[in-house]
């Protein structure tokens, strides 16, 4: 079973996401384990702060390392070993289809979440194994897409989806984007569902399908096409 730890000022928050749906049936089931821990229970003051003023000066504040790698530390007592741990920033590499596979073959992943200007460089020269980012805007806070780079790893896993077939003919994970897809009635408003989809010549709908996705990458994302 796979095992995803997230460090968090908002586990609430996490949680409430991750318990519906394909991702809270895949931990009831037993498919993954996922832990989401409050960074502020690592602090070491009365009041649980884990931020400060930045250095230099600036506006804004900065998260402390002390309580992220007693966190982090707590979380490879706890398991017996040390997962590779991301952080969710702006200023990291471009989360893909790829990188989702790679993940959902590991055994131990824990995910931080920042917030506010960010985490205390330390942390991120000691600790962090990957920054990722899923595109090139600023959230409040890396929770959604921690939770983002969960839903994506978690749905590959054996057994998360009803067939593997389900993710792997949709979009991206062959670089392409996914055909359109129709369903009943035939007819809706004056619009039909392409004839081809209703021959049962599964050899004519295959090729439809990927001349579908070759000339929607093409219109859509064409820098798909260019690489």
């Amino acid at each position: 079973m796979m095992r995803i730890d997230i460090l968090t000022l908002f586990p609430e928050m996490c949680n409430a996401i991750l318990g519906e749906s394909i991702i809270g049936r895949a931990q009831r089931d037993g498919k993954v384990q996922i832990v989401c821990h409050n960074i502020r229970d690592y602090a070491d003051n009365k009041h649980n702060r884990v931020d400060d003023y930045p250095y230099g000066g600036g506006k804004g504040m900065v998260m402390q390392a002390e309580p992220i790698c007693a966190c982090f530390e707590a979380i490879c007592a706890e398991t017996g070993n040390r997962p590779l741990l991301l952080y969710m920033t702006p200023q990291g590499k471009r989360f893909t289809q790829q990188r989702a596979f790679e993940l959902a073959a590991l055994d131990h992943i824990a995910i931080l979440c920042g917030h506010y200007e960010g985490v205390d460089e330390r942390v991120i020269e000691t600790l962090v194994d990957e920054e990722l980012s899923i595109g090139d805007y600023v959230l409040t806070g890396g929770e959604i897409a921690a939770m983002a780079i969960a839903d994506a790893t978690i749905r590959l896993l054996d057994g998360v989806l009803a067939d593997s077939e389900c993710f792997m003919q949709e979009s991206l994970t062959d670089g392409l984007l996914e055909y359109p897809q129709y369903t009943r009635p035939e007819e809706w408003r004056g619009q039909r569902v392409p004839d081809v989809l209703l021959s049962g010549h599964h050899a004519q709908i295959d090729q439809w399908r990927k001349q579908q996705s070759l000339s929607r990458t093409k219109n859509k994302r064409p820098d798909l096409c260019q690489k």
